[in-house]
């Protein structure tokens, strides 16, 4: 574990998990994490900035990280809480991926390991973004099960994918 003293001097640890926060069905990664569970922070490297530690903010941030490094996906083209309007309330997509054009191609909600995403609920929320978005692509996680839809053109109907598509797989 290595430490860096900040100018406010608090101190940042580095590691790869914290003991008290979920292990994750993804690959470990190393965050900068400062404080405890649920009162500290992560920071966030696609926004670049410190966010508050919160379970979702956790399954988020290593999505984030798993797209990056195992699907190649561009970091610069990863959009994180990004704002929209669903009817007239504001609302904010967890992840969107866009093409080199700037459009987007895939959708990710993320919720917190203690939240069943089998729930039709959780579904019908990200079906509701994609009305804004339509986005071929849709991945539904809680960290330890992560569901991902293609949606078929003809029908507008999702389809299970067995995997999680590569960056290049959007595409084509």
């Amino acid at each position: 574990m290595r430490r860096e003293k900040q100018d406010h001097h608090k101190y940042i640890t580095f590691q790869k998990y914290k003991t008290n926060l979920k292990q994750l069905n993804l690959p470990a990664y190393s965050f900068r994490i400062t404080g405890e569970e649920r009162t500290g922070m992560i920071f966030d490297r696609l926004r670049k900035r410190w966010v508050k530690l919160t379970p979702e903010e956790w399954v988020r941030q290593n999505f984030i990280q798993y797209l990056i490094a195992e699907g190649g996906y561009p970091a610069g083209l990863i959009a994180v809480e990004m704002p929209f309007r669903y009817n007239t309330m504001k609302r904010r997509a967890d992840i969107v991926v866009h093409d080199r054009q700037g459009k987007p191609v895939m959708i990710v909600e993320c919720k917190s390991c203690e939240i069943q995403i089998t729930d039709n609920e959780v579904y019908d929320q990200v079906s509701n973004y994609n009305r804004e978005f339509n986005v071929p692509y849709i991945i539904v996680t809680n960290g330890l099960v992560h569901l991902a839809f293609k949606i078929n053109p003809e029908t507008g109907k999702p389809e299970f994918l067995n995997v999680i598509p590569l960056y290049t797989e959007l595409l084509s």
